[in-house]
């Protein structure tokens, strides 16, 4: 290939890596220009309202599931990496479960079991013979209940990767920590831990920023935060002000835990084993403490998927809902379309974008690659309310256009459209494709793309003959993420779908939002089932590495 082709393929590259990247900083831009332009009445009658208690309820939310995830995560990683007890090999990939429903699918699910009206307090009416006053029972229905719903979703982030961490350690440091007088509890805190603080405190800073995202449970469980402020703001008070300037505060805390995690996982590589490495052999428990490991390993899969499944099956059980009627099929349409638009043009840009820093590596590349990456932080209502901002006003100076040139009446053809809803979807989970993708092309040896280079294949030739066959299953395991993140997304689909264009998710919320919880078990039922593909593959794995590690 030719210097002249070479450069028109590094133009083409460089200029669709930097498309995205546009695409993925310009909600947060508009969100920051609409806020800052909506005056300073607004934010002084927030700030005098209901800011305080959005900043509150918020921050007691993230602290809680921190401490939550970080405690259950980092214990339940340790039991399975360091010592040995009936059903560990079960329960070492049981724990990745819970990752399969999405917090506001329990929150439907504990609902029906511990409220009012619920299983668990009908039954204790009935054996005491108390009325409803005669007795406290804790609320599902508060900032508590929301924070264990979240907890028990998302403390396998933690015990991925603090699983990990712990895998990779070298057992000489422990030793020699049980030799100096430290018990098996002493050298866990003082030296494995230690160790492993930047995975476990990047799996933290993760779960931290999904609970900033969530809408669902703390809308269904009334509690007030920055997500359902958002959403409150814009669609029941109409003040695009007010949502903005909300969004913004949100937008700043999520991109300084965005900073803090990208920074405890570079920190991750400076704790190698050295060039002696012992694998730290696992610990036999008998008795009482192999009776509590298994406890404390059954407890999170318990509560965070067997028994909410069991709840969902039977709910839908009782239920005239059918799954495969015309609406609900409408439903699964419009949500598998969403999902596999948005994933395969996702999974395709971080193509473009990973595969263009390699090639042509620069500053100007990795730039790019670390602004496509901040989506992740960022809520889905917040990108959604960024997405509208721009569209919304070019759509209506279009039609404006049109209509005093043409006669013509464009309507609203962006914002109208699923595009909008693809693109906000596309922004919010380019980060998770790029990092699977880069995962899987570190693992290509530089060497072959200075050997395709010398057989003449240029950029294109080598991507599609090269790079596409070997890193195959990166790609699928990028493409099924996405679409499953896609598939259980809520606030960004509530905020942008189309009139009468409902998702599988939203069908659910808006059915629990009406009490109707034995109907909304049927979508849950199908979120769940769809959430299983990559928590499937992620389960073989960790078989496949608990075998050869054996």
């Amino acid at each position: 290939m030719s210097n002249t082709q070479r450069l028109h393929h590094s133009r083409r590259l460089s200029a669709l890596a930097w498309l995205v990247a546009a695409l993925c900083i310009l909600p947060m831009a508009a969100v920051a220009i609409a806020a800052l332009g909506g005056g300073g009445e607004t934010l002084r009658a927030l700030a005098g309202s209901v800011l305080p208690r959005y900043a509150g309820t918020t921050a007691f939310l993230v602290l809680v599931v921190a401490i939550g995830t970080g405690v259950i995560g980092t214990a339940t990683a340790w039991l399975v990496t360091a010592t040995r007890f009936p059903g560990r090999r079960i329960l070492e990939i049981a724990l990745a479960l819970p990752l399969t429903y999405p917090a506001y699918v329990l929150a439907y699910a504990y609902t029906d079991l511990l409220d009012h009206p619920g299983l668990v307090q009908s039954t204790l009416r009935d054996l005491t013979g108390w009325g409803p006053r005669d007795y406290w029972f804790p609320e599902i229905r508060s900032l508590g209940g929301a924070a264990a719903m979240l907890i028990f979703v998302l403390y396998p982030y933690v015990y991925l990767l603090a699983r990990a961490a712990f895998l990779r350690q070298s057992a000489t440091a422990y030793i020699a920590a049980r030799t100096l007088g430290l018990g098996p509890w002493g050298a866990f805190f003082r030296v494995s831990v230690p160790v492993a603080r930047p995975a476990i405190a990047g799996g933290v800073l993760l779960a931290m920023m999904e609970t900033l995202a969530d809408y669902g449970t703390v809308a269904y469980f009334g509690v007030q935060t920055f997500a359902t402020g958002i959403y409150v703001s814009w669609f029941g008070l109409f003040d695009r002000a007010a949502a903005a300037q909300l969004a913004l505060c949100l937008l700043v805390v999520a991109l300084a835990l965005a900073t803090l995690e990208r920074h405890q996982r570079q920190n991750q590589r400076h704790h190698d084993a050295g060039r002696r490495f012992e694998r730290m052999e696992p610990v036999t428990l008998r008795g009482r403490a192999a009776a509590g490991a298994i406890i404390a390993c059954s407890l999170p899969v318990f509560f965070g998927f067997l028994l909410p499944s069991g709840i969902l099956i039977a709910l839908a059980s009782d239920t005239s809902q059918i799954l495969f009627s015309p609406r609900y099929l409408g439903f699964l349409q419009h949500s598998l379309t969403l999902a596999s638009i948005a994933a395969l043009l996702t999974v395709g840009a971080a193509i473009a974008m990973g595969f263009n820093a390699r090639i042509f590596p620069s500053r100007a590349a990795k730039t790019g690659l670390r602004i496509a990456g901040i989506g992740y932080a960022v809520p889905g209502g917040v990108i959604a309310v960024g997405l509208l901002f721009p569209f919304a006003a070019f759509d209506n100076a279009l039609d404006r256009v049109m209509e005093a040139q043409f006669g013509i009446d464009t309507g609203l053809l962006i914002t109208g459209s699923i595009w909008l809803m693809i693109a906000a979807y596309m922004v919010r989970f380019m980060a998770v494709a790029l990092n699977t993708y880069e995962s899987g092309l570190a693992t290509v040896n530089p060497n072959m793309d200075a050997v395709a280079r010398t057989l003449g294949y240029g950029p294109t030739p080598m991507l599609r003959r090269i790079h596409v066959p070997i890193l195959q299953p990166a790609i699928l395991t990028a493409l099924l993420i996405v679409f499953v993140d896609v598939m259980k997304e809520l606030p960004a689909t509530l905020i942008l779908r189309p009139f009468n264009y409902d998702t599988l998710a939203v069908q659910a919320h808006r059915l629990a939002s009406d009490e109707r919880l034995a109907e909304a078990a049927v979508p849950s039922l199908v979120i769940g089932a769809v959430g299983l593909l990559p928590v499937a593959l992620l389960c073989w794995s960790i078989g496949r590495e608990t075998r050869r590690r054996s």
